[in-house]
């Protein structure tokens, strides 16, 4: 058995991050999922092209997902920070580095990391 490589490590990473966000919204069905793999198959080429952005696959897995929702069914993941007003998603930061979180620029706050947004939202939001 080969050992596993950083690139592939940190895609399964992404992955299991992001599918773990997509689980606390409640939006895991298999077509959502299916959004995660290609993501998954896009940032390994770019990856490939930039072994030096290994550590940021995370947090464009989560971009690429959130803007594949968007297209497709509307805005993921929903801010669960501002109460009132129109529903917004939260945006992944640092667009491009290390330790992305989902961070709402309405009350500029930091709201989770990738892959830790069940406590944040109770588990319940979805893409309107």
């Amino acid at each position: 058995m080969e050992p596993v490589t950083p690139l592939e490590q940190a895609l399964h990473t992404a992955r299991a991050l992001v599918l773990a966000d997509l689980v606390a919204g409640e939006v895991a069905e298999a077509d959502v999922v299916s959004l995660v793999e290609e993501a998954v198959v896009q940032r390994r080429w770019w990856v490939e092209q930039w072994p030096d952005g290994v550590e940021y696959v995370a947090g464009l897995v989560a971009q690429d997902v959130q803007d594949a929702l968007l297209d497709r069914y509307g805005r993921w993941p929903l801010c669960p920070v501002c109460r009132t007003g129109d529903p917004h998603a939260l945006e992944v930061e640092p667009e491009l580095g290390p330790d992305p979180h989902w961070v709402c620029h309405q009350a500029g706050v930091k709201v989770a990391a990738v892959g830790a947004l069940a406590p944040a939202t109770g588990g319940g939001a979805s893409p309107s």
